[in-house]
């Protein structure tokens, strides 16, 4: 490996955010032409080490080369320069554009000098998205388009130019199984063209399938780098958590009571009137694990935003203990014991600008634990979030009183889960509630809900992850264009019946 040309060196890096040291002599070197995975819990900083090797983040000290060649990364001009790429875990993306204006902004094709061509631009996009199977709406906006097809106007956004060295942060994180094969045979379509890619990814099966080599960052030190093909995926998940983890989920049979909550012939419309939700009926039970399986865009999030209030329904009622909530308010869905896991910790979990703490408070600041008289208790609070932090492992340890922004997005969706927990919900909606969490992190959150559903609780799981439907649900509803077309016990389906299911296909009838 010693004689190979080198695509990136990264040597001895250190970075410090005030007294906190992220990065303490990080040594990555990416052999040209491959996949190479960086791996590691969440707030190990692999994310950061990539924002240097962008620009984004400087470095307190260290070197990075790029083919052989030193390279000062000031900003992510220079990165762009020397041909580097990067998608984000949290999309860099103007809401109010189209996909076409957000994937050729900065790069514009003009006519006569000074004219957009929108036309020559769309024709390169089309190409771009049949060759890679990433079909998009070019004319659609992107605050109505799923948190899927954003992803992949990300990735179509790098590709468009010309990038030979691609880093990938969590790129499949709301991709199905099947999109996610697609995702890989693209990536090694790229690297047989020379073209090199560093995928920060959280999914062993993953970097199995994808990647040539893997560096393993712990608590911000270099652990090592392994030959993936001669290294299991439990040795992975041991190496990045620093100890045995179950990868399986460990469950007794559910004991279902009576019903809790009930969707009757709901219909949900899109800001264009498009029926997304298509008079779909749910029941769920006390002491229960409903999984929802189904690709991204088939009326997952239609259904989220209209159960708790934040999109109006056209018709149908949902109801929580015989009480109607559609078309009402979030406070109200709240106050009625139901609590959400949102699938966009950024835009819909979190107010970036707030404290951690302050974030933890958010649904109950005005609860007589928290406040008197309109004043805070900021020493209950204070003693709350710790206890939180401790118990949900959020990194760092002392961030408390940091902005939620600055932390990773994995921490970032443990805030999220840790506060919807707290409440003690008649009903959790757990919306993709393991995006971009480690194996170890994914362990203890599926352990919490499980028992949260023993406590006697019910549990609503919509997730891409057909692992973690198969795996953690009681009962398993396939969507598809926003109807519930099938519905098994665990254990009665596989992987491969729920993926036709969930593509439109039809079940065979026995003989």
């Amino acid at each position: 490996m010693e004689d190979q040309q080198y695509a990136v060196e990264m040597k001895s890096i250190y970075k410090y955010f005030d007294d906190f040291c992220a990065l303490s002599s990080i040594d990555l070197k990416i052999t040209k032409g491959s996949i190479h995975a960086l791996l590691g819990e969440n707030g190990a900083g692999k994310t950061t080490l990539m924002n240097i090797l962008y620009g984004l983040y400087t470095p307190d000290s260290g070197q990075i080369l790029i083919s052989g060649e030193s390279v000062e990364m000031k900003n992510p001009n220079v990165a762009i320069e020397h041909k580097i790429g990067m998608v984000h875990q949290h999309f860099k993306l103007v809401g109010k554009f189209t996909v076409i204006e957000n994937i050729i902004l900065g790069k514009e094709v003009v006519k006569a000098g000074c004219i957009l061509d929108i036309a020559k631009a769309r024709k390169e996009v089309k190409k771009l998205s049949e060759i890679y199977g990433l079909d998009v709406d070019p004319d659609a906006k992107i605050e109505d388009i799923s948190v899927g097809m954003q992803q992949r106007v990300e990735i179509l956004k790098a590709l468009y130019r010309g990038v030979e060295i691609l880093i990938l942060d969590e790129p499949t994180a709301v991709l199905t199984p099947q999109e996610i094969e697609e995702l890989i045979k693209i990536m090694n379509n790229l690297t047989e063209d020379g073209k090199t890619i560093i995928i920060i990814t959280h999914k062993l099966k993953e970097i199995k399938k994808s990647s040539q080599y893997c560096t393993i960052i712990r608590r911000g030190k270099y652990i090592d780098t392994v030959d993936v093909k001669n290294t299991t995926e439990q040795e992975l998940a041991s190496m990045m958590v620093g100890r045995e983890v179950n990868l399986k989920v460990n469950k007794t049979k559910a004991k279902p009571e009576d019903v809790v909550f009930t969707i009757d012939n709901l219909i949900v419309e899109d800001s264009r009137k498009i029926e997304r939700v298509k008079n779909f009926s749910l029941e769920v039970r006390k002491g229960e694990i409903v999984g929802i399986a189904g690709i991204d865009g088939n009326g997952q999030k239609e259904l989220v935003e209209a159960i708790t209030c934040l999109k109006k329904v056209k018709s149908g009622k949902i109801s929580i203990d015989g009480v109607e909530l559609q078309n009402t308010t979030p406070h109200n869905v709240i106050e009625h014991g139901i609590c959400t896991i949102h699938e966009d910790r950024q835009k819909r979990g979190l107010i970036l600008d707030f404290t951690v703490k302050y974030n933890f408070i958010t649904e109950k600041y005005n609860k007589s634990r928290f406040s008197k008289h309109f004043i805070l208790n900021n020493k209950a609070i204070n003693k709350f979030t710790k206890d939180s932090i401790k118990k949900y492992d959020i990194r760092p340890e002392d961030c408390a009183s940091k902005p939620v922004s600055a932390l990773s997005g994995g921490n970032q969706q443990k805030v999220v889960i840790a506060r919807e927990l707290s409440n003690d919900p008649l009903l959790l909606i757990a919306f993709q509630p393991t995006r971009g969490l480690d194996v170890g992190a994914i362990e203890f959150v599926h352990s919490t809900l499980v028992k949260h559903r023993d406590s006697g609780h019910s549990i609503l799981l919509i997730s891409f992850e057909l692992d973690e439907i198969i795996n953690v649900a009681d009962r398993i509803c396939v969507l598809y264009d926003g109807q519930i077309v099938a519905e098994f016990l665990q254990g009665e389906v596989d992987e491969k019946l729920i993926g036709l299911l969930m593509a439109g296909g039809e079940k065979k009838n026995e003989i």
